[in-house]
């Protein structure tokens, strides 16, 4: 799906003081440094993945991915922790040396560093971070937060959105939505991701990509409602997977793996791939269909798009569909590419189901969002509603976990949509373990033994 575009004002990353040399450093003081840059430009606003980009391809880049989404995990809960130990008010204290608290605090709390080695990198980070005043404060503060962690962390728990590291207002919206299942969600949304593949069927078997797992030692398991789904038991990067270069997997949720069956696709039809970007869905029903069928997968953001066509050629599939880019509020653009039998909507939304992959979205998403949100998924149903042959179907998926992006969208779409009719979930397709049905649609919710994170999903049809 598209993850939103969040454009709120970043911090720039801080650079070494001249004349300070990088070997003066503890090792892994750097890393703690980087990391509090990535932490700061976050809460500034970036989304983590663009305050990451400077750190791809650097020798320490990917430990420093590792410790600054843990921090932008946990930080909610060290925050009010943070606020008690300083002796001024936390907005007196400066944004970088504030997440260089927060990023040193969680690996106190969750690394399997010593202690007092934290405590030294985080002072020499201060340092290279060109906050040498704040040095010693930063000593004082970790090594206070060690002697008084245990009363200190008790009493921030005693909140529930402390104790889970989530905004109060997520929180809120969990309970009232889901009330016998949120504590289950906000504790799957803190657990580490889990590396799900899709496996192209069209190309090879389930069963043989798992015997090629094994031969590459890298223990795998079948999900076993989900037909092309697989779990690599450790994590690792892709580039070492087996048969990833040449397209015969890729990586994805296996909840976001329900889109091509729901969408009931055969050979023939032409299909409308709305907000494709980045292209898992896309790559996933020309593999369902091999290839026979005519794409066109569309989306507002030329770069993202572009990221469609990288999946496509990694995929081998790269003429068999067409990219382009197009606003779907545009209704006469829209009209352009004529109608279509099938079409799949994967709406732009919090993206509060994937908290667990993106865990940034707590500190960049907020409540006043979601009114902007639902008119722009009500607005883009509409229109890509009106390309819909009579008698086709238009699967409507936000991966995110609240109502007021799925099924009151769905429900204020059909009140006004005559033409419109909820399809029933295809017999065919097996269900999730953590799925709720509902009237407007189903609702998986992140699970981490089912190995899914959240998604709404409907199915729209046009009256013939």
């Amino acid at each position: 799906m598209n993850r939103p575009t969040i454009t709120r004002p970043a911090k720039n990353r801080a650079k070494m003081p001249a004349g300070r040399r990088a070997t003066a450093l503890a090792p892994g003081s750097a890393t703690l440094a980087a990391a509090a840059t990535v932490l700061a430009a976050v809460r500034a606003g970036q989304s983590a993945d663009t305050a990451l980009l400077a750190e791809d391809g650097t020798p320490d880049g990917r430990a420093v991915r590792a410790v600054a989404l843990g921090a932008m995990r946990w930080s909610l809960r060290f925050l009010p922790v943070l606020a008690k130990l300083l002796s001024r008010p936390l907005a007196d204290t400066p944004p970088l040396l504030q997440a260089l608290l927060l990023v040193a605090m969680h690996q106190l709390e969750h690394s399997r560093n010593p202690p007092e080695s934290t405590a030294h990198r985080a002072v020499d980070a201060a340092r290279a971070l060109g906050l040498e005043h704040a040095a010693g404060l930063v000593n004082a503060i970790l090594r206070r937060f060690l002697r008084e962690r245990e009363m200190l962390l008790a009493q921030a728990d005693a909140d529930p959105a402390v104790r889970t590291a989530h905004p109060e207002w997520l929180v809120a919206e969990l309970m009232t939505a889901w009330p016998l299942a949120a504590e289950a969600v906000l504790e799957a949304n803190n657990a580490h991701p889990p590396l799900t593949l899709r496996v192209d069927l069209s190309r090879l078997s389930r069963l043989e990509y798992l015997e090629r797992l094994r031969a590459a030692d890298l223990p795998g398991r079948a999900i076993d409602w989900c037909p092309s789904a697989v779990v690599v038991e450790r994590p690792v990067p892709v580039g070492v997977l087996p048969g990833f270069r040449d397209g015969l997997v890729s990586v994805q949720d296996a909840a976001a793996q329900l889109a091509a069956p729901l969408l009931g696709v055969v050979p023939g039809m032409r299909v409308l791939d709305a907000c494709a970007a980045p292209g898992g869905k896309t790559g996933h029903l020309l593999e369902s269909t091999a290839g026979r069928i005519e794409l066109v997968a569309v989306d507002i953001d030329a770069q993202r798009l572009e990221r469609v066509a990288d999946n496509l050629r990694r995929l081998g599939r790269t003429g068999e569909a067409r990219c382009v880019q197009l606003d779907l509020r545009d209704d006469a653009a829209l009209a352009r590419l004529g109608d279509f039998d099938r079409i799949l909507l994967d709406a732009p939304c919090s993206a509060t189901g994937v908290i667990r992959r993106h865990p940034d979205i707590k500190l960049l998403r907020r409540s006043s969002d979601l009114v902007g949100l639902a008119a722009t998924q009500l607005a883009v149903l509409s229109s890509s509603f009106a390309r819909l042959k009579p008698g086709g179907r238009i699967l409507y998926v936000t991966c995110s976990v609240l109502p007021a992006e799925g099924a009151t969208v769905v429900a204020d779409f059909l009140g006004r949509t005559p033409a419109a009719r909820l399809a029933p979930w295809p017999e065919a397709v097996l269900l999730p373990p953590a799925v709720i049905r509902g009237r407007y649609g189903l609702q998986v919710l992140p699970d981490s033994a089912a190995a899914t994170d959240g998604f709404h999903y409907a199915c729209i049809e046009r009256a013939t």
